[in-house]
């Protein structure tokens, strides 16, 4: 028998917390991938093939943006699963296409020259995103329609990004501990348990209402459609203006520890005390959404992001505790951005009139440009580092500098620009 389906009400009642950790541990398997891939895959490639960084840079720009525009249209076809079904079919596809494409990614056939090589990581790469971006969009979606209050869904969003975090936190950790291959092992076999619980266990949204007009017949109004709302175009902007901040402090997060803090060997150590904060920080951001606007609990959030991180620029060479503190404030602080912007699209989703319609379609849009925020946030950190005349490895002290500007101050800034825009789209309620 499937789980019976949750009644999209506002007071349909709360969801056992075993009903919601099923739904919410799917997250775990999925974010396995998130550090293998785009943190240690371009070490790990060069080591094992030979093939040069710039070659794999390119090979991650073009099926980074293939998958980014891909996005949007694997929503549409998420929700014409949904009105046809559930959001499950999307899901058990999507999985089994993750599997065979990340573990073959992490496996490379020994002795390929430099063109066979390429090709294997960009099809293996390609299959892995693909895979990744369909099972994410429909689990997204589905969680969406589980509450339709304020404080449940930051409870779904909450629990699901908390979920998340362990996932980040053991693809950072495996790897080092037991090997990629045995990572890999582990992660098939969490993929296909989180799986089976999300299919048995997890709750299920009402069967869908009458479609959208034209929802199946033109996938290309999943562009169209979400972005015809004013209100989805205001957060949108002030979620990718947010997302950018944590790019590009990521993207030369292992600069900075390196050459401005001479603490190379505590990577791993600040990474997880990063995410492990973050994941604690959870049930605070849940309780204080079920009190307060979630616009008021992301700002501050955000607020306390810049008043924690903010300090980063002026730490000096081996300065560990005062750096594992940053590490451990912002953190904290990061979960609000986890928790609070999904369950705020799934209000707008609702406002607008399409709950149980198009939620593939904005969380397609919303993926798409998550993704693209990467780009971005290389595009500007990397030649701003290098017009500040830094270069890796380098000790000069203007190099360092700048380096700690790109770091500390250039995020802190964008993000109290979000922060701007989120006060005054609360103030004068655009969504």
């Amino acid at each position: 028998m499937p789980p019976p389906a949750v009644a999209r009400q506002g007071g349909a009642g709360r969801l056992a917390s075993s009903r919601l950790a099923a739904y919410s541990l799917f997250s775990v398997p999925l974010l396995m991938t998130a550090l293998p891939i785009n943190i240690l895959l371009p070490a790990f490639y060069n080591e094992r093939t030979g093939l040069s960084l710039s070659v794999i840079g390119i090979v991650f720009f073009l099926t980074r943006l293939i998958d980014a525009v891909v996005d949007p249209l694997l929503g549409a076809w998420v929700d014409v699963q949904k009105q046809r079904a559930s959001y499950l079919p999307p899901v058990l596809i999507g999985a089994p296409v993750l599997a065979v494409g990340f573990a073959l990614l992490l496996a490379p056939p020994a002795g390929m020259g430099e063109a066979a090589a390429a090709g294997w990581l960009a099809a293996t790469l390609a299959t892995a995103y693909i895979g990744y971006s369909l099972a994410i969009v429909a689990y997204q979606a589905w969680g969406s329609e589980l509450a339709r209050d304020d404080a449940g869904r930051a409870r779904i969003t909450g629990a699901r990004e908390g979920a998340g975090l362990v996932g980040v936190l053991a693809g950072a950790v495996l790897p080092q501990l037991i090997g990629m291959a045995a990572m890999v092992a582990v992660f098939l076999v969490v993929l296909g348990a989180t799986v089976y619980l999300l299919a048995r266990c997890a709750p299920r949204p009402s069967p869908a209402g009458v479609p959208a007009a034209g929802a199946q017949s033109n996938p290309f109004s999943a562009f169209v459609v979400p972005l015809a709302s004013g209100r989805f175009r205001w957060l949108l902007l002030v979620f990718a203006l947010n997302a950018i901040a944590p790019s590009i402090t990521a993207t030369v997060f292992q600069f900075f520890v390196a050459d401005r803090l001479g603490l190379a060997g505590y990577v791993p150590a600040f990474l997880a005390l990063y995410f492990i904060a973050g994941a604690v920080s959870m049930p605070l951001w849940m309780k204080l959404a079920t009190r307060f606007s979630l616009h008021v609990v992301w700002l501050v959030g955000m607020v306390a992001a810049v008043a924690a991180f903010v300090w980063a620029y002026w730490l000096d060479a081996g300065a560990v505790w005062g750096f594992a503190a940053i590490c451990v404030l912002s953190g904290f602080a990061f979960g609000a951005d986890l928790a609070l912007p999904p369950a705020l699209l799934a209000r707008v989703i609702d406002a607008n009139g399409h709950g149980s319609q198009r939620e593939g379609a904005y969380f397609g849009l919303w993926n798409f440009v998550n993704k693209l925020t990467l780009a971005v946030a290389g595009g500007i950190a990397l030649p701003l580092l290098e017009g500040l005349g830094y270069v890796a490895g380098s000790q000069d002290a203007i190099a360092l500098s700048a380096l700690a500007f790109t770091y500390a101050i250039v995020p802190c800034a964008l993000k109290l620009v979000a922060a701007a825009l989120l006060w005054s789209a609360w103030r004068n309620a655009r969504f």
